[in-house]
């Protein structure tokens, strides 16, 4: 992976090697305004030349090569981004909320002071969702089976066996 700044002077540069080889580049503390050069990109406006995937960037066209990931970071607490860039990207916020913090910081103090307690909590944690991911399983595969069933249902073994199994 690549990391790079706007503030870097050969950025465009780097960026246009990522591209053709198809490397991932993380573009660290964006502005609000973003450079006009990253909207082909954000747009994904890849055009065929001949048989090969080609991109432009700002006076250049550089061969676009699938594997390219681009990844945006920004250090504002509330970034303000226009409608269109919305559109264009997925926005993820890891900014840590009070509740988190506090369940974060609970977790440290008892692995400290009570590690068996902690280690129990974690491992009932990873037990509940191993359990709602089992359920989801069956919900799932006892509505395929009701989707798909022919005739009566009650005379359909396997939903019966799947229905009394989803009890336990």
């Amino acid at each position: 992976m690549r990391l790079l700044r706007l503030s870097m002077g050969s950025y465009a540069r780097i960026l246009e090697i990522a591209i053709a080889n198809g490397e991932p580049v993380l573009l660290e503390n964006i502005p609000e305004a973003l450079d006009p050069l990253l909207e082909p990109l954000l747009q994904k406006a890849v055009f065929k030349a001949g048989s090969i995937n080609m991109i432009r960037l700002g006076d250049s066209t550089v061969e676009y090569n699938a594997d390219f990931k681009l990844y945006l970071t920004t250090k504002l607490p509330n970034p303000h981004y226009s409608p269109e860039i919305c559109v264009q990207v997925t926005l993820l916020n890891f900014m840590v909320t009070p509740e988190g913090l506090e369940d974060q910081m609970l977790g440290i103090l008892v692995a400290k002071e009570e590690a068996e307690t902690e280690r129990k909590r974690l491992n009932l944690v990873v037990e509940s969702a191993q359990s709602k991911a089992q359920l989801q399983e069956i919900e799932d595969r006892i509505l395929e089976l009701l989707s798909n069933a022919k005739g009566n249902i009650l005379d359909d073994e396997e939903l019966i066996n799947t229905l009394a199994t989803s009890k336990l």
